[in-house]
């Protein structure tokens, strides 16, 4: 990371960064592209497997509700922190007019991109959410990671008619998945040996693609905004509820879960970053594979708490650049939609800006003024990456210990090793 900036620093300083461009971010791309390659194939195989573990129906509706309940809370949370914050600090006010229209003209055809497609979804049904749950066609749905909801229905449905059939007609299913799984999981580990050269690549191109800097100064009381909501969440919020429910310290709770934040960081993509997140979580957290392999998929696609926060400064910040005072009421409004937007934004980079659109539009707030942030988005998107693999990481905690399913770190690493060596004795 620190050499893909300092690399990226002095291309800009040399004006080489067409080479970078060309030859350097390709590579970062295809990290990316091979994380997104394995994500759908790891959520099939991890969840089948969890939920056709449980074995017992009751055993998932209680998961699955904590898991819901939770998610919604730490999401509630957050996007009312966002509120407080950007109430507080106002950092609309300090834009002046001049830098303003540049913004605005500078990002025009970007943000009218966005507006088109959340014009679109605006335009749909109450109850297009629902039906869009639902996949017509499976494989269709699996051909991208944009349809992660309507997969994760099918698995959940097909888990559950797992569990629900005789054992015996179930085995060969199941031994599949097992065999299907481990297979993924090795996979993980052949393309996470790529991962030091990706984030080079991907920091260096950030870098030299970004625009004027004298544009981050205007930006900067927002950045601050966003970056101190943020460092609440992932720095006090998350740790205490790990130290309190699952009775990790700060060191162990940020060791486990740390190699996952930094391919957060780099991608900003939850789904991109779910099989590093699996892999600490249960091997370096103690989670049982029942709990992570349920909870973590979902969240990966639902909870998204470090999204809503930055719609809720986001959709004030634009408020106060353009003189709007918006009432308590308007922001309470702000609250619900940002929950349900960050619940439907897609795990990918920059899904939660299509998000804002319709956040922008539900409080009367003029959706052109998207174009206002979209020169700090992306390394605030890789920040808020990080706010929410914590938090899946926090809550997958918070439904092991309630079940009983949380461990000792580092424990089921020692089983696997002794039980290797009384196979091979």
């Amino acid at each position: 990371m620190l050499l893909g900036i300092v690399f990226g620093i002095i291309a800009s300083v040399f004006k080489v960064n067409q080479f970078v461009i060309d030859w350097i971010k390709p590579f970062g791309t295809i990290f990316i592209n091979l994380l997104k390659l394995i994500a759908i194939p790891l959520i099939i195989a991890s969840l089948i497997k969890g939920i056709s573990d449980l074995q017992d129906i009751s055993k998932l509706s209680r998961m699955g509700g904590r898991t819901v309940v939770i998610y919604l809370f730490t999401t509630l949370f957050s996007v009312s922190l966002g509120l407080l914050l950007v109430n507080i600090v106002k950092p609309g006010k300090s834009i002046n007019e001049e830098t303003r229209q540049n913004l605005l003209d500078g990002f025009a055809n970007e943000a009218s991109g966005k507006i088109a497609l959340a014009e679109a979804q605006k335009e749909s049904g109450p109850l297009q959410a629902l039906v869009d749950l639902v996949p017509e066609n499976i494989f269709g749905a699996m051909s991208s990671n944009g349809n992660m909801l309507q997969v994760i229905f099918f698995v959940i449905l097909f888990g559950i008619g797992l569990i629900l059939i005789e054992p015996k007609k179930a085995k060969p299913i199941t031994d599949f998945i097992d065999g299907l799984n481990e297979v993924v999981l090795k996979m993980i580990d052949m393309i996470m040996l790529a991962a030091p050269y990706g984030v080079f690549a991907l920091l260096a191109a950030l870098i030299v693609e970004s625009p004027n800097w004298d544009l981050f100064k205007a930006l900067m009381w927002y950045s601050f905004t966003v970056l101190l909501g943020l460092a609440v969440l992932i720095l006090i919020v998350y740790p205490t509820l790990a130290k309190m429910i699952g009775g990790f310290n700060y060191k162990q709770f940020f060791s486990g879960i740390g190699p996952a934040q930094l391919v957060a960081f780099s991608t900003s993509s939850s789904a991109a970053t779910l099989p590093v997140t699996m892999e600490r979580v249960q091997e370096h957290m103690g989670v049982d594979e029942e709990v992570s392999s349920f909870v973590l998929p979902i969240g990966a696609t639902v909870n998204m708490d470090g999204t809503s926060l930055y719609q809720g400064v986001a959709a004030i910040f634009i408020a106060q650049t353009f003189g709007l005072e918006l009432s308590l009421g308007a922001q309470l409004g702000i609250v619900l939609t940002a929950t349900l937007a960050s619940i439907g934004s897609a795990a990918v980079p920059s899904a939660g800006m299509i998000m804002l659109v319709i956040v922008l539009g539900s409080a009367g707030i003029p959706e052109a003024g998207l174009a206002l942030i979209f020169a700090v988005d992306r390394p605030l998107d890789m920040v808020r990456t990080i706010a929410n693999v914590t938090s899946d990481t926090t809550v997958s905690i918070i439904v092991a210990k309630s079940l009983g399913l949380l461990g000792e770190p580092h424990v089921r690493e020692l089983d696997d090793y002794y039980h290797k060596d009384e196979g091979a004795s």
